[in-house]
């Protein structure tokens, strides 16, 4: 066996899945001896802490991310991370939530910002946002989650209007940035596992 699916293997383990489980993409990297799986399987791992963020928010936005990128495996990866860690029904589902609601906001959004015309600024959105009042994860890690989703959706009138709510709370770029780092690198473990 090579060293590429001893890695392989151990990334699969790691998040609940068969030692032999493949999708077309891992073949691939398996077949070619890629040395990106060690740094797949690196980049992975490092979403599960952050010094900026705690093990639970770690988990919820892993969650988010796998809802917003409708992938399976890590639906159900991040799920039982977020039980491990405490995370209550109403947290996890407002991970959910939040994957949901923004999937609607940032297509409405970014039309808006996209076509640049007033009159779409007066219309009404009339998109319901009563989880963004009171939250069960709080206003601002709600606030967090919303901007990781946004950035990994494109929608830049989203992510700026998420980053300035965050910022006038007090909230450290560093925990901004942490947060869309952990974002991105789940939704590079889906593109592998799907």
């Amino acid at each position: 066996m090579s060293e590429t699916t001893d890695i392989i293997q151990e990334l699969l383990q790691g998040v609940g899945l068969a030692a032999d489980y493949r999708t077309d993409s891992l073949t691939l990297l398996e077949k070619g001896e890629s040395r990106y799986v060690r740094d797949l399987k690196l980049n992975f791992t490092s979403t599960l802490t952050s010094e900026q963020l705690s093990n639970k928010e770690c988990a919820l936005l892993g969650l988010s991310t796998a809802i917003n990128n409708n992938n399976k495996p890590l639906t159900v990866f991040f799920t039982k991370y977020a039980e491990e860690q405490g995370c209550t029904p109403e947290e996890i589902a407002d991970a959910v939530g939040c994957a949901s609601l923004l999937a609607s906001n940032n297509i409405f959004y970014r039309f808006r910002h996209f076509t640049q015309k007033e009159k779409y600024t007066q219309i009404p959105a009339r998109i319901r946002m009563q989880i963004m009042m009171k939250p069960a994860t709080g206003k601002e890690f709600f606030e967090l989650m919303s901007l990781a989703i946004s950035a990994v959706n494109g929608c830049e009138m989203c992510v700026n209007a998420h980053e300035n709510s965050l910022i006038q709370m007090g909230t450290t770029e560093e925990r901004v940035f942490d947060a869309v780092r952990i974002a991105s690198l789940v939704t590079s473990m889906g593109k592998v596992v799907f």
